[in-house]
């Protein structure tokens, strides 16, 4: 074990706790359940796509807009934009020729500060 990965501690013996392991069981997710929780937080394991979230925080904006605040191509952002879009983590909506966009609504907001939080307790 390389001296940057912590300890982690294990029984002396094997003991079953069957209440335990009966009220994890009765408390499990179904598999398809398990999928979509995976799925989403691939989706938002991304820096890029936590980046348009970010600065969706702040305010909506058009793909031009959001390309210019993080130096990047509207074709990149636009890509993202749609795998967040199909995630449901981004809505649109149009207002003449321009698209502007937002976050879906203010769960997503919240997981990513709670995510923030976590990682700032140190």
């Amino acid at each position: 074990m390389s001296q940057n990965e912590p300890n982690i501690e294990i029984c002396e013996t094997t003991v079953i706790h069957q209440n335990t392991v009966e009220k994890v069981q009765k408390a499990s997710m179904a598999e398809e359940t398990l999928l979509e929780l995976a799925g989403f937080f691939k989706v938002i394991g991304d820096p890029t796509r936590i980046k348009i979230l970010t600065a969706l925080f702040v305010s909506e904006m058009c793909v031009c807009d959001i390309a210019a605040a993080l130096s990047m191509s509207q074709s990149a952002i636009s890509h993202q934009l749609r795998v967040l879009k199909q995630a449901k983590l981004v809505k649109f909506r149009r207002d003449g020729k321009v698209v502007y966009y937002s976050l879906d609504d203010d769960h997503v907001e919240a997981i990513l500060r709670q995510g923030l939080e976590h990682i700032k307790e140190n």
